[in-house]
């Protein structure tokens, strides 16, 4: 009852979202994402938009020079106005880049501080290896197990030739 109290005081309308942008309309700056976008991609060679939006006096013109003759313009120029409209040529795009070196070192890096992990684990962390892993445990293991004629029709057993006292080829 004392919230619904408090709202009736507030008004209904400080509560509005619309109120909140409009009153931060000068502050915030609205892009317009639905828009194209310019994007260099070797898939889509001319992009829906121009690399440079808004043109400055000098591009201007340029921009007038270009409407004339072509013989007109030097490489510079030519180069210029090919800049205004793409931001990269297909030979800039082709180009290699460097990255995998960080990649690679980068995951050498993380494996080398993994296996210095592992080092530490095994030096101060882990007890001593288990007794049963010695070689001479395993083979009184496999004796046993093959004198208790364990798994006989199909599993270890099955591999042993009780007459000759050998593993079966």
């Amino acid at each position: 009852m004392l919230a619904s109290r408090a709202l009736s005081l507030v008004g209904k309308r400080a509560l509005s979202t619309s109120v909140c942008l409009r009153g931060h309309a000068g502050v915030v700056k609205s892009d317009a994402f639905s828009l194209p976008m310019y994007e260099d991609s070797r898939a889509t060679p001319l992009p829906e938009v121009a690399f440079i939006g808004h043109l400055n006096a000098e591009q201007n013109a340029l921009k007038e020079k270009e409407k004339g003759s072509w013989t007109s313009l030097d490489n510079s120029e030519k180069l210029e106005l090919y800049h205004i409209k793409f931001n990269h040529t297909y030979a800039q795009m082709n180009r290699g880049s460097s990255e995998w070196k960080t990649v690679c070192g980068g995951a050498l890096f993380f494996i080398g501080l993994s296996a210095l992990i592992v080092l530490w684990q095994r030096k101060y962390v882990f007890g001593p290896v288990p007794h049963t892993f010695s070689d001479d445990w395993i083979e009184k293991q496999t004796k046993r197990m093959l004198d208790m004629r364990i798994n006989p029709v199909e599993g270890f057993s099955s591999k042993w030739d009780y007459e000759k006292n050998e593993w079966k080829k």
